[in-house]
């Protein structure tokens, strides 16, 4: 019931020059139970950057007459203007639990020297002397309608734990539904759906960039999380981002920076990220466009199954984005990604775009009811509900029962992931036949979904650890034999070599060698 108030009161900004605009506004009202006269469709530009002579003329006062006019602001409107042509309102409440912006609404703001004037005391530095800005970023204020829109606001919902109804009513949450194609939007609208039902389910990624110190230390906050939830999780600290060769199984949480273009494995052709994943990219132009499926991170991410992500429009410097241990804390407790989003926000009237359903709770099924219903979900997805429990119960010296219950998981789920899990838990206990038998059933694996792939690399090296080079060189040779990646191929043909010698076999780790041999480059 709580759930059908919020879509009730959930309005939807369409573009109603924009076919697919108005696709995705009706595809997210049906889908989540919102009255169709939620949408409000304006004839606006199909570009994603506009001036803000046409930003006031076309978007922002035709929508705040038509959200008085049908009561989701309560206010007052004068019959003047501002300096900056907004009409004068006085506004004392607002009903939205969430503004959804449809792919085909302007993205960002271009900054307008005209419009400049100096708002201490922000603009005492250099670098807010700007008015630049997100388009969903200045919507946020539409409860504040005659704020001053040089530098930013302060985001009086920013890290509080117990908001005011007056702090509430001066922020209208605001996410979008974009993408690099029209499908990518209405994805994001299924995707959320589907994750609600079976939980949040995978592995977590962190990368830690070694750049700067209060950044890095938000990522180490976000690792120590994740350990406390239980997730099976990578943190990587080298200086560069993750390279294409690490993991990225089943990636339901990625919180990484620092790079200008997405990369790594989650550039690789063919990857997808883990129903419901929640992807983070901290970077100063990472949704400088939505319609590059390779620029940036944001598009990117929706692009290869992300149902959640953030990012910035324009320059917005460490300390205005996006808290990524802010995020994920408030969606960890239950907090929707609108609520969550704007928790993590110091600023609005700014730079920064939340792209997915608002509604969307990735926690909405605890792990206790994923493991009761283990049966019931995907069989590729259902062994990481045990993997988290088995951390948690390693975590509370209870090492016995999370063995028992991955053995158990293994019985009616078999998985590469949990498999490995076990192996090496065996290994590390000295176990080394036992740590060979949970993997027995790996070399009869003949097909690797692109994000497994380095899952199964890692499942070969642990068979030649617990000395069965031969079985490793089966699973070695079903990865090879698939289409992977140059660059993959290169980095683990090596390896494989070695595993084909200590197998004994000859001919294959010659056909390897002439195979690295034959894309060396002619040396002069």
């Amino acid at each position: 019931a709580a759930e059908a108030n919020l879509a009730a009161r959930v309005v939807l900004l369409a573009n109603a020059t924009d076919p697919d605009s108005l696709r995705v506004a009706r595809h997210y009202a049906e889908a989540r139970g919102v009255p169709v006269d939620n949408i409000v469709a304006l004839p606006l530009s199909h570009a994603e950057t506009i001036s803000w002579t046409e930003f006031i003329a076309t978007l922002w006062r035709p929508l705040t007459d038509e959200l008085l006019a049908r009561r989701w602001l309560d206010g007052v409107a004068m019959s003047s203007d501002d300096a900056l042509g907004r009409r004068k309102i006085a506004i004392y409440q607002h009903r939205l639990a969430a503004l959804v912006v449809c792919r085909g609404v302007p993205l960002r703001i271009d900054h307008d020297p005209a419009r400049y004037v100096e708002h201490a005391p922000f603009t005492k530095q250099a670098e807010f002397r700007t008015n630049a800005g997100a388009v969903d970023a200045e919507l946020s204020l539409l409860a504040q309608p005659n704020y001053p829109i040089n530098a930013f606001v302060l985001n009086p919902l920013f890290q509080n734990d117990r908001p005011r109804q007056t702090d509430r009513d001066k922020v209208v949450l605001v996410t979008r539904l974009d993408g690099v194609t029209v499908d990518d939007a209405l994805a994001l609208v299924d995707r959320a759906l589907a994750a609600e039902r079976t939980g949040l389910l995978g592995r977590a990624y962190v990368d830690i960039a070694n750049r700067d110190q209060e950044g890095d230390g938000w990522f180490e906050q976000v690792a120590k999380q994740l350990a406390e939830l239980g997730f099976d999780t990578d943190v990587d600290r080298a200086p560069t981002t993750m390279p294409a060769t690490a993991r990225c199984d089943a990636a339901a949480l990625y919180f990484g920076w620092y790079a200008g273009q997405v990369d790594g494995p989650w550039a690789t052709p063919g990857f997808q990220f883990a129903p419901g994943a929640i992807a983070l990219h901290l970077h100063s132009y990472s949704a400088t466009t939505l319609r590059s499926p390779t620029g940036g991170w944001t598009a990117p991410f929706v692009a290869h199954g992300a149902t959640a992500t953030v990012g910035n429009v324009f320059e917005p410097y460490l300390r205005l984005t996006h808290h990524p241990h802010l995020l994920l804390r408030a969606l960890a407790r239950g907090a929707t990604l609108a609520e969550a989003a704007c928790y993590a926000l110091p600023t609005l009237s700014w730079q920064q775009t939340v792209l997915g359903d608002p509604l969307y709770r990735p926690f909405a099924v605890p792990l206790a009811e994923q493991l009761k219903t283990a049966a019931q979900l995907a069989p590729r997805l259902a062994g990481y509900a045990a993997l988290r429990q088995a951390r948690l119960l390693d975590a509370a010296q209870r090492p016995a029962e999370a063995d028992a219950l991955l053995v158990a998981a293994q019985r009616d789920t078999p998985s590469l992931a949990v498999g490995l899990a076990l192996s090496r838990r065996r290994l590390a206990a000295g176990d080394r036949d036992g740590a060979g038998n949970a993997l027995g059933f790996a070399p009869l694996l003949k097909n690797f979904r692109p994000d497994e792939r380095a899952l199964a690399r890692d499942a070969a090296q642990q068979l030649a650890a617990t000395g069965r080079p031969a079985r490793a060189l089966e699973v070695w040779r079903a990865l090879l034999a698939s289409s992977l990646p140059a660059e993959l191929r290169a980095a683990w043909l090596p390896d494989a070599i070695g595993v084909a010698r200590a197998a004994g076999d000859t001919a294959q780790s010659g056909a390897w060698e002439t195979e690295i041999r034959l894309a060396e480059p002619e040396k002069k």
